[in-house]
């Protein structure tokens, strides 16, 4: 009876790719586990609960228990169809990763403000909005996070390639602030 009725409300929740999920999942915790005694080590007449690898092996042992009991769940469950779509759905996500890399490479060569501009109307127009007055407000949302970054908070990024180009009075004004 508790068996048929956990059942049927974990069917409510399920999701075609949960099995492909919990592969993943397991596997990339398996993978951090092997890769504990690398990162962190056990200190020798120190106490257990100040040894500075204890609670990342608590954290990994859980990932990797919790990971298993939910392949487990996932492989004792009923087939859905779609898995497949479903993580033809993840996949096409990364296209962000992507892009944010292909960001992450321009501003070396173009300047934190210009990549910044940039890359928020990209994304603008990326998500499908096309209007003058959109693609104006991500401009402009991308010139205040320069300014919020480089002026206000002082965040240390590397000047663009590009300002090298600019006249001296400018050139300074733009690696401070820009």
């Amino acid at each position: 009876m508790i068996a048929k009725t956990l059942q049927d409300m974990f069917k409510r929740y399920r999701r075609p790719g949960d099995v492909v999920f919990a592969v993943l999942f397991l596997g990339f915790s398996v993978f951090l586990l092997t890769q504990l005694g690398e990162q962190t080590k056990a200190v020798k007449r120190t106490k257990w609960f100040a040894q500075p690898n204890l609670w990342p092996m608590i954290s990994l042992w859980a990932m990797v228990i919790f990971g298993f009991l939910h392949w487990l769940s996932s492989a004792m469950s009923p087939r859905l169809l779609g898995r497949w779509t479903e993580v033809g759905f993840w996949v096409r996500s990364l296209e962000y990763v992507a892009y944010f890399l292909v960001y992450v490479m321009l501003v070396p060569i173009l300047g934190y403000l210009l990549s910044t501009v940039l890359f928020a109307v990209f994304l603008a127009l990326r998500t499908g909005f096309r209007g003058a007055r959109t693609v104006g407000i991500a401009a402009l949302f991308g010139v205040f996070v320069t300014v919020v970054f480089r002026a206000f908070l002082q965040v240390k990024i590397p000047a663009g390639a590009v300002y090298e180009y600019l006249p001296d009075s400018v050139r300074a004004f733009a690696l401070t602030y820009l």
